[in-house]
């Protein structure tokens, strides 16, 4: 992951849309509110119908210096030529995604534990995604919830097993629980609904990036 990706890490936000907001608007508010991390998740959707929004969201991506990745669609994410691909537990393995990305793509797995993350880690992940903090509705199939135990316990064994990887922790995370969640060791958090369900989400944004910025200026 290069310089600048990893300084976008802190937080990303998940595309949704729910009925008031389309995709590529609440890309547009969460850019606005300073995220520079978009990933476009278009769960059940055809390639036709995500290409054009992916499109016009890296656009907008690149104009503001955000990273831009895709969950899912690694052919399209090569084709495009976006910073990277983010692949769940049933997509295709992160081995032979970077053996199509090669080195330069950036490649994020979803984790549920320890073994997730090892096993992330040798196939060639730049990070992964792990979750749920607690139960979502916006992601079927939930795994079991970690809760902040949950993240303290796989950050310590990452630490154990010497795994030098970035984590992001995902589901259903509120600004009340950042201060928290980024305590146990964790590099970011991706959220979805806390900004989308606000209501005003560029100024939900704005609150986030202030509280990581807090806990940023507190480490040692």
């Amino acid at each position: 992951m290069n310089r600048e990706a990893k300084a976008n890490f802190s937080l990303q936000f998940i595309s949704h849309t729910n009925g008031n907001t389309t995709y590529l608007d609440g890309i547009r508010m969460a850019l606005e509110g300073g995220c520079r991390w978009i990933q476009l998740r278009m769960k059940g959707a055809a390639d036709s119908e995500v290409e054009p929004i992916a499109v016009e969201a890296q656009k907008m991506c690149r104009e503001a210096g955000a990273t831009f990745v895709i969950d899912d669609r690694v052919e399209m994410v090569k084709r495009l030529g976006a910073d990277g691909v983010h692949l769940g537990k049933n997509d295709m393995p992160i081995s032979e995604a970077r053996r199509i990305l090669g080195d330069t793509f950036i490649i994020g797995g979803t984790a549920n534990t320890i073994a997730d993350v090892e096993d992330h880690w040798k196939s060639g992940a730049d990070y992964v995604g792990c979750g749920p903090f607690r139960f979502t509705t916006t992601k079927e199939k939930l795994s079991p919830v970690l809760g902040i135990g949950g993240y303290e316990n796989i950050v310590a064994e990452m630490n154990r097993r010497d795994i030098g990887m970035p984590v992001v922790a995902i589901g259903g995370i509120t600004t009340d629980d950042i201060t928290a969640i980024m305590a146990t060791g964790v590099s970011g958090i991706a959220v979805s609904g806390t900004i989308l369900r606000a209501d005003d989400p560029v100024e939900k944004t704005q609150e986030i990036m202030r509280l990581l910025a807090i806990h940023e200026r507190q480490m040692p």
